[in-house]
């Protein structure tokens, strides 16, 4: 008898990454998993960051342009007193400061100065081109490249602990925001240098990383039970007010 052609999966998977993965090692191990090539994901997460990817399969992946313009949430930590080549924990320390006697009301009001509208430069470690080529690339290099700010609002940056040199925050922000900058950003305001030590994505407009699975559990899925996790294209489509009121950089 002739094989039948496996059903092909359609639809949003919410997974857990986990550390040290970067999203192209994610969709890679999906594809042998799931057994297609046609999977992607609405943004990106650093290798060593943790929590919400939402991923796109099959006929899923034309959601991308929608999904991804989602605002994030994220938890995490930043060490002060120390600047790194790539702003996170991975980086070459490049410099170290002693830490100023900060109080809490101090870091709060420090963290409060980075809310609402505004540019943000993209870091020399990363995957924005500049003709063609990822920044990253000519960061190895030691080159300095030339670069174009991008509008970005913060919604909220909150202090969820203190104890020095390390503070533990929540943000709200938009789509394409690098909060590895934001950390390197804020120990140049507070004079003793900084960078982003942890960070877990935890929503992603209207989904929560509580709702993800993590690569084990996908892997141990049968094909119908992958198929009934999988979110249809037309539930996991924000609603078309959410997509219009998506803020826009203001006029120069």
């Amino acid at each position: 008898m002739p094989l039948v052609p496996a059903k092909e999966l359609n639809g949003v998977l919410l997974l857990d990454k986990p550390p040290d993965h970067t999203s192209h090692d994610v969709v890679a191990r999906l594809r042998g998993i799931l057994h297609t090539r046609r999977i992607g994901h609405a943004g990106t997460l650093d290798p060593m960051a943790t929590g919400l990817l939402v991923m796109l399969v099959g006929k899923a992946t034309s959601l991308s342009q929608y999904l991804m313009s989602a605002d994030k949430t994220y938890v995490g930590t930043i060490e002060l007193g120390k600047t790194t080549n790539t702003q996170d924990a991975e980086g070459e320390v490049m410099e170290t400061r002693p830490v100023p006697p900060l109080t809490e009301a101090e870091v709060s009001a420090a963290l409060a100065t980075f809310l609402g509208d505004q540019y943000q430069m993209p870091p020399m470690f990363s995957a924005v081109k500049i003709k063609g080529v990822p920044l990253y690339k000519s960061a190895r290099k030691g080159e300095e490249i030339v670069r174009e700010p991008r509008f970005i609002r913060v919604m909220e940056f909150a202090l969820t602990s203190w104890a020095s040199p390390v503070l533990g925050i929540s943000l709200r922000c938009t789509k394409g925001t690098y909060v590895r900058t934001l950390a390197h950003d804020l120990g140049t305001k507070l004079g003793c240098g900084a960078h982003l030590k942890t960070l877990r994505r935890t929503r992603s407009g209207n989904f929560d990383v509580a709702q993800a699975l993590t690569l084990e559990q996908v892997e141990k899925l049968t094909p119908p039970e992958l198929e009934k996790i999988l979110i249809p294209a037309h539930i996991a489509l924000p609603p078309l007010t959410a997509v219009a009121s998506a803020p826009a950089a203001p006029s120069s």
